[in-house]
Parts: structure tokens; sequence; C-alpha cells
């Protein structure tokens, strides 16, 4: 595509806009045509960063299409998706030019398959959600897995996840918008069973896991990776006839496990009523996020468990802090991935491991991502959640 841009980012004064800025910035070589987006010039500015600024709100689509026949790939970290996303995402879907978010809202991404699939696919154009810690760890990290089990036999696999981390304004906000529309997610989901087709010949089941011991708790994670993790086992054969994936939440006691379940009911409980919805998101600002300090001690690992023809695979994604620090570096490196790699050719509404695959894991892992086997054999298997980080 001839095009001004390679990539422009579109909210970069934000939060973790600005830190994907500075990751591009930091890692873009000077080959790179690469531009900030948003509504305000002077915060833009403020970033101090040599690129050209582009000036476009979420509310106008005119500029939104002017960014995306401007470039070949658009990255936005504009949220919450549900209220904001949309109209880049039929931007880009209509000007054939590939999209990058940071979405975690499974209801954004079922109702932009139903109303913006088609059309990207008959113009070239690759839409790819959750492009940050929702949901790459737990996407590449099977695709990882996968990759190394044997082909055309039933799969199961598991992703088990251990952090400590803490949610900028942005996040929070939203969170709390995912958690108090359960009626329009459930619609969302409806809609989009009845507009994708089953892969042909194939079985695939992607879903939280119900509660586990595995030397330490396994809880059931109700986040939008199942659904990533899915949709790439629908696109890619690799996966297998009959395959089967279940995600957790792990910590080591008990009183752990009650304290996470808890604290998340009473989230969904009270996200219900406006009024506490409000205030809640309100403690918070978006564009306000931990210190360097605060994100220096945070830390994630997803241990992925993969069994199929009387083989084994333990896989572990590991790296710092996973909702800003890492999450920034995802994006960065997937746009340019999609920018210079050599990816395959599909398009649609795709997912980082059927769009990017191999080639992002590689780009990844360069950057400081850990993907790796932790032992390969026969017989049953379980991640121990009691290690140290």
């Amino acid at each position: 595509m001839a095009r001004t841009y390679d990539i422009v980012l579109f909210g970069a004064s934000g939060f973790t806009g600005a830190l994907t800025a500075a990751y591009l910035a930091k890692t873009a070589g000077p080959e790179v045509r690469w531009a900030l987006a948003g509504r305000d010039r002077a915060k833009l500015e403020r970033l101090g960063l040599d690129v050209p600024i582009l000036i476009a709100d979420a509310t106008d689509p005119a500029s939104l299409a002017a960014i995306a026949r401007a470039t070949r790939v658009v990255v936005t970290t504009v949220g919450p998706y549900i209220r904001y996303g949309e109209p880049l995402v039929a931007a880009c879907a209509a000007a054939g030019t590939h999209y990058l978010d940071l979405t975690g809202e499974a209801e954004f991404v079922d109702r932009m398959y139903v109303s913006h699939h088609r059309q990207a696919t008959a113009t070239g154009a690759k839409l790819v959600h959750a492009c940050g810690f929702d949901s790459i760890p737990y996407d590449l990290g099977v695709l990882f897995t996968v990759d190394r089990l044997p082909e055309h036999v039933p799969l199961k696999v598991s992703g088990f996840l251990r952090s400590e981390m803490r949610a900028s304004g942005g996040t929070l906000a939203s969170g709390m918008t995912i958690v108090s529309r359960p009626l329009q997610l459930l619609e969302a989901a409806a809609r989009r069973r009845a507009a994708e087709p089953p892969p042909p010949g194939r079985r695939v089941s992607s879903l939280p896991g119900g509660l586990r011991y595995v030397g330490g708790w396994a809880l059931p994670m109700p986040s939008l990776d199942p659904l990533i993790v899915g949709r790439s086992a629908r696109l890619l054969d690799r996966y297998g006839p009959d395959f089967t994936y279940r995600q957790y939440y792990a910590v080591k006691t008990l009183p752990a496990a009650l304290a996470v379940a808890a604290g998340a009911g009473t989230m969904a409980a009270l996200a219900q009523i406006p009024p506490v919805r409000d205030w809640m998101a309100g403690r918070v600002k978006p564009g306000d996020g931990p210190t360097p300090e605060q994100r220096a001690r945070n830390w994630f690992k997803v241990t992925i468990l993969g069994e199929g023809g009387g083989q084994r695979v333990v896989t572990e994604v590991a790296g710092g802090d996973p909702g800003y620090d890492e999450t920034a570096k995802m994006l960065g490196e997937s746009a340019l991935c999609l920018a210079f790699d050599d990816v395959p050719e599909i398009a649609g509404q795709v997912t980082t491991a059927s769009a990017m695959g191999r080639p992002l894991i590689e780009r990844l892992r360069r950057a400081g991502i850990t993907f790796g086997t932790r032992g390969e054999g026969t017989g049953p298997a379980s991640p121990s959640v009691r290690e140290s980080p």
C-alpha cells in the first residue's frame, strides 16, 4: 500500500499511549515513517517526540477516515473501546488499513466481527484486537505450545496466570464498562455465534476454567483471552481436529483464592449501580497510572500446559510489568511486525497468532519477553503455582 506513513499511533497522550509512543521512539529505526494522532496537539507535543502530529477525534469519523487512508497500520489506545472504538475500526476496514488495539472488551470484539469482518476481508485489512497483555501471552503462548505438540491429534491446553500489577485510570474505566454490561455482552456473543461459521470438520472449545487445585489454587479467569485463543484455533488447522482451551488465575493459598473471588464478585455487583460505578471509576483518572518505581516491581508469568498424542509440553511466557511496560512493548512490536515482517496472507478480524504468529513471537523474544518450554514428555502433568516469580 502506497501511504504517507507506515504506522500512526492514535491516543498517545493517554497513559499507555505515551508508553507506546516512547517505545516506538526508542525502537523504530529512521526508516520507519510513523506519526502521533489525537485531538489535542498541545498534549501530543508535550511528549517531546520528533514525529508528525495528526489531529483526529474518536467522535469525528471523517478525521479517522483521513488517518486510515494515510497509513498502512493504525494503532489505538483510546478506550473504553465499546464507547470510542468503532468509528476507527470502520475507517480501517473501509480503507484496507491494518488496525491494532489493546481492548479487553469481549463485547466490542464480537460487535466488530459482526459489523466489519466482511468488509475488512474484502479490502485486505487485518483487524487485530487485544495486542497487549490482553491477549498476547495467552494467544501466542498457546501457538508456541501447539507447535511443539503432535499434528492431526486432539489437543487439550490450559493456561495459568500469576502476576503482580496495578491498574491505570484507563484500565479501570474499561474494566468497569465491561462488568456493567452483562446483557449486552451476551447479546453480542449470540450475534457473533450466528454470524461466524464453525471450522469445517473441526471442533474448538475455549472457555474460562473451573476451580482446580494444582499445587495451589487455580481460579476461573473470565477474561477476553479464551475468546481470542478460540478464534486463533478456528483459523489455524495446526490446532488439530479437536482443540480445548481453559484459562485460570493461579494463587498459592485458599485464603488468597477466596479474597480474589470475593473482590471480583464485589466489583461486578457494585458496577451494576451507576452512581457507585462512576465513583469507583473516578478514583483514578484516565491518564493516571503507576509510577516507574511501582511498575518496576510488577511481573507476570503465564504457564501453558499442552497435551495431545501422548505428549505434553509446558510453556512459560514471562516478563515485567504486564499492564503497561510490557503491554507497550507488545503493541509496539505488533505494529512493527505488521508493517515490515513477512506475515500470513489473511484478512478480516484476525488474531495475533493468525495474523503475525511466529514472526511476532521472535520479535517479542528479542525484546525481552520469555517464551520457553519447561519440559516435554509423556503422562500427566500439572503446573506448580508454589514457585517464586
